[in-house]
């Protein structure tokens, strides 16, 4: 996983931007041209105050959807999105990072998205007393 310049990827969600969660209907409902069934591999989700952090760099998988945002409205969402995780280039205080991934969707293949994950500093805290979240999914 990498962050940088990657364009106009879809957005692998795993939390409260999933499909039925309050998020999606306040960010992503309407903006959307596909939503489909997705895995990150290589990630650990850990339960958070009130919303799940997928940790990079562990045996395990993340379940979510991989959300292709509309082309109309994309640089509106992706400003609304990492506004709504925090996340501000560069900046250490963050405690979520946007990088670049390779998703698994469902029915096989692979397709690169941007994936919100903990950010190093609250990542290292996670994985020595984080509570990981059983089988990858926030939602059951």
């Amino acid at each position: 996983m990498t962050g940088g310049f990657h364009g106009r990827l879809p957005f692998f969600v795993y939390g409260t931007l999933r499909p039925g969660r309050h998020n999606h209907a306040r960010f992503l409902r309407g903006r959307t041209v596909a939503e489909v069934p997705a895995r990150l591999p290589g990630a650990v989700l850990y339960e958070g105050p009130g919303y799940p952090y997928a940790v990079e760099g562990a045996a395990g998988e993340v379940r979510g959807e991989l959300i292709t945002v509309a082309p109309a409205v994309y640089d509106k969402v992706l400003a609304s999105l990492d506004a709504l995780e925090g996340h501000r280039p560069g900046d250490p205080r963050n405690l979520y990072e946007r990088v670049v991934c390779e998703v698994t969707v469902e029915g096989g293949g692979t397709v690169r998205g941007w994936v919100y994950v903990a950010a190093e500093r609250l990542a290292r805290r996670l994985r020595a007393e984080g509570r990981r979240v059983p089988g990858g999914d926030w939602m059951g």
